[in-house]
């Protein structure tokens, strides 16, 4: 038997924050399992850590046109139906779903098994995934103080986003060892999000001889590494890295990055300056820059809208930060870090035991 069921997929933002929860309630015990897509990047983050993974089917709810949502509702229907057959062979005692649209048959197969489902939603304003399978939640667990206007206020409560220890436990040497650099020079960190940006790596690569006092770590994404650039002396490039990113953040001194919640939410609690490239509206509903604005104006944040980037305002955004990072990482240190692993697996056990959610 399973004591908790975990489900939200699509990107690394909604995975990551479920690895911290499953990490702290198997170690005290607790038996847990997956529910997440066949394809998506969480099948390979879970099953690297040995829990059980049940895949489904899944669909997208598209706002363009598009010949897939005349097919994707069936998909969905099909992967509701997959996860009641896995439930009732599962039992849980409780659904925690991180989003994603892989998540909607999931709150709604549990909601039908009468099994209580908590939801996170880690944006400043909801997703539509997570706004149709809130009203089959028990509770909403939100990242931002900012967030609970959009969400029903009986059932919300701010924890903050999961975040691995081991990301703010760091190791600056051991990160600069990682790459060979010696630290004489500040540390640029480019991370464009779990499946890289190509807008970002060329404005970074376009931006190096504008850099030659940084040295720059950049995390590509997958198949986007630079061959020309691979033997650059103070550029160094990595597809993705996984053990040891706490180590690697710990040696940065600039961060730039998109602003999906989780991956900002990491960078506010490591109080780490940083700048941010926010998704377009072209690419996503806003959520990035909605994200990107709540914290420029607390002036945590510098921000590069995605139509203004280019690798002079790249490489003049990073010098600025790294000048004022000062004061800037003294505005970061009112940023309230929350225990979010502790609060949010507090609610998940009172469930589990019959505690009032």
């Amino acid at each position: 038997m399973t004591d908790i069921v975990f489900t939200g997929g699509g990107s690394a933002g909604h995975v990551t924050p479920n690895i911290a929860i499953i990490d702290r309630l198997t170690g005290e015990g607790w038996r847990t399992a997956y529910i997440g897509s066949r394809d998506g990047i969480e099948r390979a983050l879970i099953e690297e850590l040995r829990v059980p993974y049940y895949p489904i089917a899944s669909g997208k709810l598209r706002r363009y046109f598009s010949w897939q949502n005349f097919t994707d509702p069936f998909r969905i229907l099909f992967g509701v139906l997959q996860s009641l057959a896995i439930l009732l062979r599962l039992r849980p005692k409780v659904v925690f779903s991180k989003g994603g649209f892989v998540s909607v048959p999931v709150v709604f197969a549990a909601w039908l098994c009468r099994i209580p489902v908590i939801g996170h939603e880690s944006d400043i304003t909801p997703g539509l995934a997570n706004r149709l399978a809130f009203p089959f939640v028990r509770r909403i667990c939100v990242n931002f103080d900012e967030t609970v206007q959009y969400l029903p206020p009986g059932k919300t409560v701010v924890t903050g986003s999961p975040v691995r220890e081991s990301l703010l436990s760091g190791d600056r040497q051991a990160g600069l060892t990682m790459f060979g650099l010696s630290g004489d020079k500040p540390v640029l960190l480019v991370f464009g999000g779990s499946l890289g940006a190509t807008s970002i790596n060329q404005a970074v690569r376009g931006a190096l001889d504008a850099l030659p006092d940084f040295d720059v770590i950049h995390v590509t994404g997958a198949g986007l590494e630079s061959a020309e650039l691979s033997n650059r002396p103070g550029y160094v490039q990595r597809a993705f890295i996984g053990q040891g990113f706490g180590d690697v953040l710990a040696a940065a001194d600039v961060v730039l990055s998109r602003a999906g919640a989780n991956s900002l939410y990491e960078l506010l609690a490591a109080r780490k300056p940083h700048v941010l490239v926010p998704l377009p509206l072209s690419a996503s509903r806003g959520d990035q820059i909605d994200n990107a604005r709540v914290f420029e104006a607390a002036g945590m944040s510098r921000v590069i809208p995605q139509e203004k980037l280019t690798p002079e305002s790249l490489a003049e955004a990073v010098r600025e930060v790294y000048e004022d990072r000062a004061a800037i990482s003294a505005k970061l240190a009112t940023f309230e870090r929350k225990d979010a692993v502790t609060l949010i697996t507090g609610l998940i056990k009172d469930l589990a035991v019959g505690r009032p959610g």
